[in-house]
Parts: C-alpha cells; structure tokens; sequence
C-alpha cells in the first residue's frame, strides 16, 4: 500500500506541467499554442527564451530526480525506484492537469536517471552535447541518448529492474518523438540556431 501511494505521488509530481505554471507566473502565453506545441524545455526556449527554458528543463528534471531519491529514503529496492521512476516519468508523458496531453520525457528520464544512474547518465550528457554540437538537432541527441541509455545501464552493471526501465523509457521517447523522426528523415526538422 505504501509504494501505491507513493507512486500516485510521484505520478502526480510528474504530471506538474512546468512551463505552463511557469507562464502563469511571469505572465507569458501558454506556449501550447506557439511553436510545436510541446510543453518541454525546447519549445519553451524557442517561444519565450533561453531562461524561461532553462527554468523549465530545471523543473522538469527535478519532476524525475526528486520523487526517486525521496524514494530512496524510505525504500531499499531497485524494483521499488524503478517502479516511482515510472509514474513519474508516465506523469510528464501523461499528466493528468492537462487531459493526458504531455511532453516527450527527455529531462524528466534525464533527472529519474540522475538519481539512479549517474554515472550512466554523465555518459548520456556528453553524447547528448556531442550529437547537439555536430547536427544541431536537439531531438537527434534526445533519441540518440534514448536509445543508447539501456546499452549503458547494461554496460555499468545497474540493477535488471533499472535496465528495464530504461528500455521501456526509451520505447515511450521515441513514440513521442515519432513526428521529430519524420521530420527528421524529411530534412525538415529545425535546428537549434534556426529561427
């Protein structure tokens, strides 16, 4: 019963729609309706700034990092972090304040993996930051560190319930990302020094 409500809670945690309170606070649009339309911190940079999408790839990290190590605190299994890592992450994917309509995942997963495996996940940031810097699409280095993140956990001996996680992680970022994949194979897709 204890890690049922603490994983509503995490799911809860994980639906907050961060740039969206963000704009209510600083008095900005809902960036719902500008740019892709997606709540995450890419669109958010994009619509209102680089602050404002630094704020909300912060919050959006803490959204997945602090449910799973205030999780850590009460339990002593990799089953039971993988399992708040979930609800949290299946909260930012699918938030229940915004009918189930929510973003791709990338930093929530970034700040879950943060607390479960940081070693594996400063691997992560540097090949993210490499596919950035070589290409200049951000949504090429999110599935490129998606889909090489269940390599890593394997490879740094994580726990089976964490590799799994990150399997399935990764198969529910390249799902939200299926229209960036599109584009991307199109030669469509913008670039972080467009306009």
């Amino acid at each position: 019963m204890e890690i049922i409500l603490f994983s509503i809670v995490a799911y809860l945690v994980g639906s907050i729609p961060t740039s969206i309170v963000l704009a209510k606070l600083f008095s900005k649009d809902d960036i719902r309706k500008s740019g892709s339309g997606n709540i995450g911190a890419t669109n958010a940079s994009r619509i209102h700034g680089k602050k404002f999408g630094a704020l909300t790839l912060l919050g959006d990290t803490l959204k997945g990092f602090l449910p799973v190590w205030a999780g850590t605190l009460i339990f002593d299994s990799p089953l039971l972090f993988a399992v708040i890592g979930l609800a949290a992450f299946l909260g930012h994917l699918f938030p229940v304040y915004l009918k189930f309509k929510g973003g791709k995942g990338v930093a929530t997963a970034f700040g879950i993996f943060l607390c479960l495996a940081p070693t594996v996940i400063l691997v992560e940031l540097l090949i993210f930051v490499l596919v950035v810097f070589l290409w200049r699409y951000v949504s090429l280095a999110s599935l490129t560190a998606s889909a090489t993140i269940p390599l890593l956990t394997l490879a740094f001996s994580c726990p089976s319930p964490v590799i799994l996680l990150s399997v399935v992680m990764a198969i529910l970022i390249f799902t939200k990302h299926l229209d960036n994949i599109k584009r991307l194979t199109s030669g469509t897709e913008n670039r972080i020094n467009s306009k």
